[in-house]
């Protein structure tokens, strides 16, 4: 049976009428290694975010013994843990997809949770939990001090266990470490990079800072008169704006991950690569990276300079270095994969394969469009974003780009969909009632500083983004692709009625969390929208819902004021 076959298995079985068979599979008794490498994710998540916001380890910096180790290295040993665990995960189904589909398959008729070592997990969480405030909030001494420390790290790391014993069986997780060969080994060894590179990086600041900031000095020399530079204060900048270069900006951070990427993406392509030459692209990378480091400070001092102090200290400041890593990575993946200098001669593709059309595509690319403006737009705008009408314009275009793949969905609704999305609405309202009083985001005062056409034209097409570009960019990915995505590798294949309860709960959640801190209501607007699909397979039917959600909460804004709701 092909691995098609095996995911198409943990669907409901559907008669004429499209509706699933509750006797057919017992819920989320019939998952795969993917779905349930996923809820352990999502359960460790929503565990380290309460643990996060609970203790802080910095007061345990300057203890000795076992317990100033916890606050020396406790998060270098937790981001750690975190990169073996996404080496492991990604790398090796990159390496050993066969092996990783074979024992996907062999779960499906085994249960999705064993609940002995789920409530292991929780009664090692409660001790963990326990022994927290003996930790923290005192302050032991000698033997006892390192005690409590080493049965603190116990708690954590069999709670860690019993749980991913608890979605995987513990011969699975063996299965998976034979298949895979070495990578975790190379797992292992990125996760210590990633805890050093963290920790030692701390020596390496000072000097990192330094040479940025002489980089900053030549930068700026030849645009300012008058330049500001302190070496000492590491304050740099004219009369009008000037900045202090914290070690955290010294661009150490970005070129540490731009490490770890590069070496594994080059071993784990190596047979695509040619060496030594295929070398070259790690340090060219980092010190690209580095460059934009410098490029970034010196063109946030000159905005700042030029008056648009908030700009500088807003949008740009905080998405500038992202924008940068995500583009040498990018470059350096394009690099490593299409320069016939770094890349190994490949047999040549038939003609009608290299024409061929990338499914996926046409679902995605609106969205990441969206994406991609946002970030723009926000990092050359402060507080409000003057130039959000761009995300309308490089959303519809990509949308028109793909008209011709859009023709083949059934975009008809029925009544089902605005009465699904007036229901999100008052959902929307109520939770955000709940929710406590909310203060007005810089909407309100960026659009009182525009003129009067400007203000029409700003609110024209964030009314037209609203309800138009966004819902059917955020349905195709959320609804038309990922749900069907989540079943099998070939969506396309299935009818758009198809569905598993984990596929709809994980999309929703998804979605939910894409609306930041009302994921709530985000997640319970997502699990409506898709019932408006699956009852009809109709794509028309979520966009119809979402678009209807979308308007009233407009109307609602427009007519009431309450900016913050956007």
């Amino acid at each position: 049976m092909s691995p098609k076959d095996l995911a198409l298995r943990i669907e409901p079985n559907q008669h004429a009428g499209g509706k699933a068979d509750p006797g057919a599979f017992p819920g989320l008794l019939t998952l795969g290694l993917l779905q349930r490498v996923a809820m352990l994710a999502a359960l460790f998540t929503l565990e380290l975010l309460a643990i996060s916001a609970w203790l802080d380890t910095e007061a345990l910096i300057h203890r000795g013994g076992l317990t100033g180790l916890v606050g020396g290295w406790g998060a270098s040993i937790l981001r750690s843990v975190v990169a073996v665990a996404a080496v492991f995960v990604t790398f090796g189904y990159l390496k050993a997809k066969a092996a990783v589909q074979q024992v996907s398959s062999r779960l499906l008729g085994r249960p999705a949770i064993d609940w002995r070592f789920l409530a292991g997990h929780f009664c090692a969480l409660i001790a963990f939990g326990i022994l927290s405030p003996l930790l923290f909030g005192s302050r032991p001494s000698g033997f006892y001090s390192n005690f409590i420390a080493a049965s603190w790290f116990l708690a954590g790391f069999i709670a860690i266990a019993l749980a991913a014993c608890a979605f995987v069986p513990p011969k699975v997780w063996f299965e998976l470490v034979r298949g895979t060969g070495k990578v975790w080994v190379y797992a292992l060894a990125a996760g210590i990079a990633a805890g050093l590179v963290g920790s030692l990086g701390w020596s390496l600041w000072k000097p990192a800072s330094a040479l940025t900031f002489r980089l900053v000095k030549a930068l700026l020399g030849p645009f300012i008169s008058g330049m500001i530079a302190n070496p000492a204060t590491m304050v740099i900048g004219s009369e009008r704006f000037k900045v202090a270069i914290a070690p955290q900006c010294s661009g150490l951070e970005g070129v540490g991950l731009m490490l770890i990427f590069g070496i594994l993406w080059l071993w784990f392509f190596r047979k695509e690569c040619r060496f030594p030459q295929a070398l070259l692209l790690i340090p060219a990378g980092l010190s690209i990276l580095f460059l934009l480091n410098a490029v970034r400070i010196a063109a946030l001092i000159l905005i700042g300079n030029s008056g648009a102090r908030q700009i500088a200290l807003g949008g740009f400041h905080s998405q500038a270095g992202w924008i940068a890593f995500n583009g040498v990575a990018l470059g350096f993946s394009v690099a490593a994969s299409r320069l016939p200098w770094l890349t190994r001669n490949r047999e040549r593709r038939p003609l009608e394969n290299s024409s061929a059309e990338n499914p996926t595509a046409a679902y995605l690319v609106p969205f990441l469009v969206i994406l991609a403006v946002a970030m723009i737009t926000r990092a050359a705008t402060s507080g409000f974003e003057w130039l959000y009408p761009l995300r309308f314009f490089a959303a519809a275009a990509a949308l028109w780009f793909f008209r011709l793949k859009y023709k083949e969905l059934d975009w008809r609704f029925t009544w089902f969909a605005p009465v699904a999305g007036s229901v999100v609405f008052v959902i929307w309202l109520t939770l955000d009632r709940f929710a406590g009083a909310q203060t007005n985001n810089a909407i309100a005062s960026g659009i009182a500083s525009l003129p009067a056409a400007g203000r029409i034209t700003w609110l024209t097409f964030r009314t037209l983004a609203a309800v138009v570009t966004v819902p059917i960019a955020e349905e195709l990915v959320f609804r038309g692709f990922l749900i069907r995505r989540l079943i099998s590798p070939d969506f396309e294949s299935l009818d758009a009625r198809r569905f598993t309860y984990f596929a709809v709960l994980l999309s929703s959640v998804a979605f939910g969390l894409l609306h930041g801190d009302r994921w709530l209501a985000g997640t319970l607007a997502g699990l409506i929208y898709a019932a408006a699909l699956l009852r009809r397979g109709r794509i028309g039917d979520a966009v119809v819902a979402h678009a209807t959600t979308n308007a009233l909460l407009a109307a609602w804004v427009l007519l009431r004021g309450n900016w913050y709701l956007w």
